[in-house]
């Protein structure tokens, strides 16, 4: 009897590390099925040109920091985009006052701006006007307008650029162009293209 059991022993014990390899294989398939799995963090993905909010049919003023209106944009409806900090604008009347207190408005069947409404993109029926004032020598400065599909109004420094065709007036005089870039502080105008110029003299000269 004894010397069965012993046989019987000798036989399990060879097939002893097999059976312990796969306990122990059993056991670590089950460890990995029961552990968590943490996924990596998903990488930042580029903000979308996308509005998070609009408005119709509104009004909105800014101010500098002692409290003198800045400017003032009207439109039928508006979308912020938050990842190039723009407004886009249907239907745009735009009011603007430089350091000076010139005033400027602008008017377009579209419009988009920057945060501070500084720059201003004009698109369709574009219309600029910078109102008539006089310089501290006396001198009166007529009114100058600008009017095409397209205009880029910087209405702090008072510059105005267009790449598409453009009709400029200045008082009586008028000027047409395939392109416009005119600096009414430093009274630079730049015509290129196909270039026409009406000048009236002045009647008090």
């Amino acid at each position: 009897m004894i010397r069965l059991l012993r046989a019987a022993w000798d036989r399990v014990s060879i097939y002893l590390p097999i059976i312990l390899m796969g306990v122990l294989a059993l056991g670590t398939y089950w460890l990995v099925r029961s552990t968590p799995v943490f996924e990596a963090p998903a990488p930042d993905q580029p903000p979308r040109h996308e509005a998070d909010y609009f408005m119709q049919k509104f009004s909105v003023k800014t101010f500098d920091a002692s409290g003198r209106l800045k400017s003032e944009i009207f439109g039928t409806e508006a979308r912020h985009y938050p990842d190039t900090d723009t407004l886009e604008i249907d239907k745009a009347r735009i009011r603007s006052f430089s350091d000076k207190g010139r005033l400027t408005t602008a008017t377009a069947n579209q419009a988009l701006t920057n945060s501070d409404n500084s720059e201003v993109q004009l698109i369709g029926n574009a219309l600029v006007v910078r109102d008539a004032f006089v310089e501290k020598s006396g001198e009166t400065v007529p009114r100058m307008s600008y009017h095409g599909e397209f205009l880029h109004a910087y209405m702090d420094t008072e510059i105005v650029k267009s790449h598409k065709p453009v009709e400029l007036t200045r008082g009586n005089d008028r000027f047409t162009a395939n392109s416009m870039e005119f600096d009414n502080i430093d009274q630079i105008m730049q015509l290129r293209g196909r270039v026409r110029g009406t000048l009236v003299p002045d009647p008090k000269k």
